[in-house]
């Protein structure tokens, strides 16, 4: 037996010695390469059901965590894709899901922290590039014109060189510019059957701040930006499908400020919780919307361990998801069906 083994194992071992040849020959590399670009640089089609789909692109908070960009969360409805936020790190992790840039209708800014607003720059390069037919409308409240014109202004030299470079019959140099759109708690935008609702986040002092509801044939999804527990963000969740609300684990923070005490930013750590969502109100946001899935991202801070998850999940309650970058949901229309993967 071991005999016929061996006798079986043989023509393997030749085949693959002679792959391994045969990858040190430049013309079968060249070969391989071709194959390996058309693959990787493929898009992804858009939905092949009708619904809601919705990308983790981003989890994380200002608090640094491996393989998580900072806050930002795609939401496509039919061809139309919207971005809530743009934290850094969020465009390559959307850019590398090979998701079709060029249907990007707009990006909604919840406020103008740093870790929502820093991809923005990526954002719009990447969608222009991708043949985005109109130029990237930017929704916020009052003072996004501000930062709309400043990245507008900084991107300026960038847009002219790569105009100059491939040519204004590729890179329509109109379509780099961002325009802003200033909006306030009310209906934000109705397209057939997509409805985009703004809401008043509290996140004092960042005022104003707003938290988004998207309404689309019949499934809905609230993400909540930063904000605390109050009126408007029930208001906003009520019998929607899913809420993706950020999350504070004030144990963790708690330590964090005892173990940097005498450093600068153990008063960083102390004012933290004023203005996040501790996860002990969690089931009492669960109670007050009937919301079907409660889902957290915007993590403060991204558990990095065993021990770290099991802190941050203890005062959860059962069936919450502590999403990743990438994770990604369908809520099929006219259903009650909650597709995760």
């Amino acid at each position: 037996m071991v005999g016929l083994l061996k006798y079986l194992l043989i023509p393997f071992g030749i085949l693959i010695l002679l792959g391994a040849a045969l990858v040190n020959v430049p013309a079968v590399q060249d070969l391989l390469l071709k194959r390996l670009m058309a693959a990787g640089i493929a898009t992804v089609p858009g939905p092949d059901f009708d619904g809601l789909r919705v990308f983790m692109c981003g989890t994380s908070s200002p608090l640094p965590a491996p393989d998580r960009a900072q806050a930002c969360v795609a939401v496509r409805a039919g061809n139309r894709l919207y971005l809530v936020d743009a934290g850094a790190g969020s465009a390559r992790t959307l850019s590398l899901a090979r998701i079709d840039l060029s249907q990007l209708r707009g990006v909604l800014l919840t406020h103008f922290h740093s870790d929502h607003i820093a991809s923005l720059p990526d954002f719009n390069l990447n969608s222009w590039v991708a043949g985005r037919p109109d130029p990237l409308t930017v929704y916020g409240p009052v003072g996004v014109s501000q930062v709309v014109e400043g990245f507008n202004a900084a991107y300026a030299l960038d847009t002219g060189y790569r105009v100059a470079h491939h040519g204004a019959e590729l890179l329509p140099p109109e379509l780099a510019l961002m325009q802003s759109r200033i909006v306030a708690p009310g209906l934000v935008t109705e397209e057939d059957d997509l409805v985009i609702t703004a809401y008043s986040a509290d996140h004092f002092p960042v005022e104003p701040a707003l938290l988004y509801r998207f309404d689309y044939r019949g499934r809905s999804v609230v993400i909540s930006g930063d904000t605390l527990v109050n009126d408007s963000l029930i208001e906003a969740a009520t019998d929607a499908d899913l809420l993706l609300q950020d999350a504070l684990s004030v144990p963790i923070i708690a330590s964090l400020e005892e173990a940097t005490a005498g450093n600068r930013v153990s008063k960083i750590f102390h004012d933290i919780p004023d203005y996040h969502a501790p996860t002990s109100d969690m089931e009492r946001l669960l109670k007050a919307t009937g919301v079907q899935q409660l889902a957290l991202y915007h993590l403060v801070p991204p558990p990095m361990n065993f021990l770290l998850e099991k802190v941050f999940t203890r005062d959860l309650p059962a069936g919450v998801i502590l999403t990743e970058d990438g994770m990604t949901f369908d809520l099929p229309a006219h259903s009650n069906d909650i597709i995760r993967y």
